[in-house]
């Protein structure tokens, strides 16, 4: 007669169970808090705001959110490698400025003329972060005031703006559309979607997150840091010139007034996307959709009406608040291995 043993429930299978469950939950919020809270906002306001789902509001919005989404593609690398780029609001407001002023000698000089000076600028905010050990926030504060010094002296300190007329292809940028969508979400959107692949399907893109997550392993792993770094500032400066350009074409003048703060709504839609500040981790898709959220919620702003719209910049910085207080506490729940 055989006698069958009883098999016993290890008692830690449950708690291990319980823990690969929170494990997984907190991941997906880590990667995808943004976007469940972005349907739901627009489920919430589709039902709300008749006129949020028109059609010709939600051109405005992706035309609208297709120039910062190009601002905060460049500072979604430069955030991932532990940096900051405060410059990027006055170079925004500077290449809309060289774009209509360069507009004057044809096409091709205007969309040069702000690539080539914003990159520039781009480049020694990277050569001095990389090469000198300066810290990016006083790296960058010096050139968000160098390029709002130089975009005052080529307008005159502001008296004067320079309007595009005669240049009907530069305007195509920023004016053209295609089945009713405005060139610059198309824009927008391939510039995004090259910027996924860069940044994780090459080299260059797991140097970018190396150099974030821990610069001292990333340089034992005999990868280029400082190379790394001078790139993704002189990304970041060709980002925001080049849409500052795009900025031009659609106002068909350069406005020296506009990019003050953008560099602050950059770096919220880059965090409220699921970039950590500390650098290390990061999507460019996640950028998108913060990019979306901020202007989503701002749009629900001025469909309500009777809020004054100053309350677009109270709500913006809190829910900023609370996305990176909800980020740090989801770093601590997460088990470490």
């Amino acid at each position: 007669m055989t006698v069958q043993t009883p098999v016993t429930e290890d008692p830690a299978e449950p708690a291990l169970a319980a823990r690969t469950r929170r494990e997984l939950m907190t991941g997906l919020l880590q990667r995808q808090g943004a976007a469940i809270v972005l349907v739901l906002v627009v489920i919430v306001a589709w039902l709300s705001y008749p006129k949020f789902g028109t059609g010709d509001n939600l051109r405005d919005l992706a035309l609208q959110s297709s120039f910062l989404a190009v601002i905060a593609l460049g500072m979604t690398f430069v955030i991932i490698t532990g940096g900051i780029d405060l410059s990027v609001g006055s170079v925004y407001a500077l290449g809309g400025v060289l774009a209509a002023y360069g507009s004057q000698w044809g096409f091709f000089v205007a969309l040069l003329l702000p690539l080539v000076v914003c990159g520039a600028i781009g480049l020694i905010n990277g050569l001095l972060v990389a090469r000198t050990g300066m810290a990016p926030f006083i790296v960058t504060l010096a050139s968000l005031l160098f390029a709002r010094g130089l975009l005052l002296a080529i307008t005159h300190e502001g008296s004067t703006t320079y309007k595009i007329s005669g240049n009907a292809a530069f305007l195509q940028i920023g004016r053209g559309t295609f089945l009713g969508i405005g060139y610059p979400v198309y824009l927008a959107l391939i510039l995004c979607a090259l910027g996924g692949v860069l940044l994780r399907q090459t080299r260059f893109g797991q140097s970018v997150f190396a150099t974030g997550g821990s610069e001292s392993s990333a340089l034992l792993m005999g990868l280029p840091v400082a190379r790394t770094k001078v790139m993704v500032y002189t990304l970041s400066g060709l980002l925001a010139g080049f849409s500052g350009a795009m900025t031009a074409a659609y106002l068909q003048s350069g406005v020296t007034v506009i990019g003050v703060g953008t560099e602050l709504d950059a770096i919220s839609v880059v965090v409220i996307g699921g970039t950590l500040l500390v650098g290390g981790a990061g999507t460019v898709l996640g950028t998108v959709i913060g990019v979306l959220l901020r202007n989503v919620i701002q749009n629900i702003i001025n469909q309500i009406g009777t809020l004054d719209s100053n309350y677009q910049s109270v709500v913006s910085g809190t829910f900023l608040l609370v996305v990176v207080i909800i980020q740090r506490s989801l770093a601590r729940a997460r088990p470490r291995h």
